[in-house]
């Protein structure tokens, strides 16, 4: 049961979350006077050492949870409170070991930025958010969180809000995410409605109480809330564009934030899906992961390459969701959000340089463009050897991270895919080729960046790059360490020694163990990571690519599937035209109808005034004058002359007399 006192890992997980919120107001009211980034990378620190004892605390421990009264409604009350279990102090620390090397790396990075002082204010408002959906116990709460992290990175997706390209990125950001957000708004509706309550405590342990077909669509509807913050096909297209912001922002989003937040999602709140919204959520991340490993492979944006191996690799969470392995599922968000954080920097750095090198030489070169690069491994050996160790991890390499996360969640595929009929089976098989494909792109960007020689502009120019300052290294080698094995197992080759899955996992799993697969996984992927290096070797290195350029299957995955352009003409477009027809009905038939009863009001006023003023006032002044008239006319008879009084008199006999006279003849 919930209480209303608060314990020491309580008032860590509280100190966790509020550090970062201090921190955004007092740069908020410093305004250009934090610059420095002291008062946040100081909260962030501080952050991070409370929740590491709330994880010492709370880990393998029973769950911790707090509620207070917050509102009532009729005779509705409703409670908000902190919930720390194995999940929310695991997601508490992740967050702020990931966002700490981020801001150390930022200091560097984005020193001499004119609007520094805004970054810094939206970097702390963004880390309080996620950090608060991470251990809120209410869904209406988790939402309030939730649209905060929405809106921290629509602020820092358009910082240079100066581009236009940066304006336009944010702005799909914030609207494609909408539509998910009217999806959890939707599922929070139903299970208000059904329970009465919004605590996720209660939902969680009777999900059963919820009618049949309300739990489904209740499911689905939370899924969509994740499916356009995790950047799940066909929702996934704001992700790419979001790389207009800074490279330490996207670093951040990409690996333990904004889009790891609809993943932890679906795990917290994963009793509640049946196995038709299982079997969605499955089918969703197997597609996702190969769209986004295939536009990938021809991308030339570093960044954006980066950007479609979130979303593929995000994919691969989802299906270790559906296939009702959450534990496995959070197991790879964590590896991923070391080596993907990684990976960011290290495009980061590089970018870094080559900016500095395109400013110094004026040349006219696109700092992202791998075309661009080339030789930089003799330039930025410590850059080069941290981000081999990222690209290992994400393609799958033994003794990384990644190996021991991708390929537990491959194996448990193909289990979970023997207790399926159809086309679920096929599932794990494309899995398999998506790793494939993982590994050729991430060894192509490699290729590119890191060996052969350097791009013509550089060598023409004999320009001297040189390594990243010590600031950014510094975080980049702590990234790298962890994205090795020996932080999750002491045993490099297998995962079932891996700590992070023995305290998420609460029940035993009721798949079909097939321990072939522990060794056939391990050594297809391997084998097939070792192939491609040759052959990227082969085509990048050595210059010998024999694909056409101009090919149906190259110009789909170079253009992203043409879904940027689909959703402008079926989508974009329509609303714009109907957006300009009811402005014309607002303008022409609403406005004109209102103008036109306004000018028929005011020309019926005008003719009220008209007989007013001529006719009612006419006439009242008329006898005015009238009266007037004769009182001036009866003044002048009394005078006080008795002849004048006689004269008159006899005036008016004589006309009297005459008139008789008349009258009588």
């Amino acid at each position: 049961m919930p209480t209303t006192a608060l314990t020491y890992p309580l008032l860590a997980a509280l100190s966790a979350v509020l550090l970062p919120f201090i921190g955004f107001l007092l740069s908020a009211a410093l305004g250009k006077h934090a610059r420095n980034g002291a008062i946040s990378i100081s909260a962030i620190s501080l952050s991070l050492l409370a929740a590491c004892y709330a994880f010492a605390q709370v880990w393998n421990q029973a769950p911790v949870h707090i509620q207070w009264h917050w509102f009532t409604i009729g005779e509705q009350a409703f409670h908000v409170g902190l919930l720390l279990d194995n999940m929310a102090v695991l997601m508490l620390v992740l967050v702020c070991v990931i966002a700490l090397p981020v801001h150390i790396y930022s200091a560097a990075y984005m020193k001499g930025d004119p609007g520094i002082h805004r970054y810094w204010t939206y970097l702390s408002l963004f880390c309080f958010a996620m950090l608060g959906l991470v251990v809120a116990d209410n869904l209406l709460l988790m939402y309030i969180c939730w649209e905060l992290v929405g809106f921290a990175s629509y602020l820092l997706i358009g910082f240079w809000f100066t581009r236009d390209s940066a304006v336009q990125a944010n702005k799909k950001a914030f609207i494609v995410n909408r539509i998910g957000d009217i999806g959890f708004l939707i599922g929070i509706g139903i299970v208000y409605s059904h329970l009465g309550t919004l605590d996720t405590g209660t939902l969680i342990s009777t999900p059963e109480t919820l009618p049949a077909p309300w739990l489904t669509v209740a499911g689905l509807a939370f899924f969509l809330g994740a499916m356009a913050k995790s950047a799940q096909f066909p929702l996934h297209v704001w992700l790419p564009d979001a790389m207009e912001g800074p490279t330490s922002v996207s670093s951040l989003i990409h690996a333990a934030t904004m889009v790891a937040a609809g993943v932890f999602l679906l795990a917290r709140l994963f009793p509640v899906f049946n196995e038709t919204v299982l079997l969605v959520i499955a089918t969703t991340g197997a597609v996702t992961a190969f769209v986004a490993a295939y536009f990938a492979l021809t991308q030339y944006d570093i960044k954006k390459i980066l950007a479609f191996s979130t979303i593929s690799q995000l994919g691969f969470m989802m299906v270790g969701i559906g296939i009702g392995m959450y534990p496995v599922a959070l197991f790879h968000l964590v590896t991923h959000a070391f080596f993907k954080c990684l990976l960011f920097l290290c495009a980061g750095a590089i970018i870094h340089e080559m900016q500095h090198v395109k400013e110094t030489h004026a040349l006219d070169i696109d700092p992202q463009d791998i075309r661009n690069m080339g030789g930089l491994r003799k330039h930025m050996p410590l850059t080069f050897a941290t981000m081999l160790i990222a690209s290992l991890a994400l393609a799958g390499f033994p003794f990384t991270g990644g190996y021991l996360s991708k390929d537990a969640l491959l194996v448990h595929t193909f289990e979970w895919a023997a207790l399926q009929s159809g086309a679920a089976k096929l599932i794990p098989y494309v899995l398999v080729i998506v790793s494939m494909l993982t590994s050729f792109y991430i060894l192509r960007l490699l290729a590119n960046v890191f060996f052969g020689s350097l791009s013509n502009p550089l060598a023409k120019n004999k320009t001297h790059i040189h390594e990243a300052p010590m600031t950014m290294l510094i975080p980049m080698l702590f990234l790298a360490a962890c994205s090795l094995f020996p932080l999750f197992s002491v045993n490099p080759l297998n995962d079932g020694h891996v700590w992070l899955m023995q305290g998420l996992t609460t029940t035993v799993s009721t798949l079909p163990p097939l321990p072939l697969l522990h060794l056939v996984i391990p050594l297809l992927t391997t084998g097939a990571t070792c192939m491609v290096a040759i052959l990227a070797w082969h085509w990048y290195v050595n210059g010998k690519y024999p694909l056409k350029t101009n090919g149906l299957l190259y110009r789909l995955s170079q253009h992203q599937g043409y879904l940027d352009v689909l959703y402008n003409v079926a989508i974009v477009r329509p609303i714009f035209r109907l957006s300009h027809l009811l402005l014309w009905v607002d303008y022409h038939v609403v406005d004109g109808t209102v103008n036109g009863l306004a000018a028929l009001g005011r020309s019926l006023a005008a003719t009220a005034a008209w007989i007013d003023q001529r006719l009612v006032d006419g006439l009242v002044r008329l006898v005015g004058k009238i009266a007037w008239g004769l009182g001036h006319i009866f003044r002048r008879l009394q005078t006080g002359g008795v002849q004048r009084y006689f004269a008159t008199l006899f005036l008016v006999i004589l006309v009297i007399l005459l008139y008789h006279i008349v009258v009588l003849l």
